[in-house]
């Protein structure tokens, strides 16, 4: 899968994550990728992704940063 797809599946990922509630939590990173973990806001419910692709991190990034911090 080309770097783009990959990226827009990663991206499709978060949108409906934080569509249904959820926040990010927490986030490691390594070689690997961003390992994200989001929590949801009413049940506390726990969802972890890996984000593999540069502009999937960028892109969770900005997510984070208007959510204003890690909770």
């Amino acid at each position: 899968m080309s770097d783009h797809l990959q990226f827009l599946k990663e991206r499709d990922e978060i949108d409906v994550l934080v569509t249904q509630g959820f926040r990010i939590k927490e986030v490691h990173e390594n070689l690997d990728g961003a390992f994200v973990t989001f929590v949801h806001s009413q049940t506390n419910e726990i969802r972890k992704m890996v984000v593999g692709t540069a502009n999937a991190r960028k892109y969770f990034s900005t997510i984070l940063i208007r959510q204003g911090s890690l909770n």
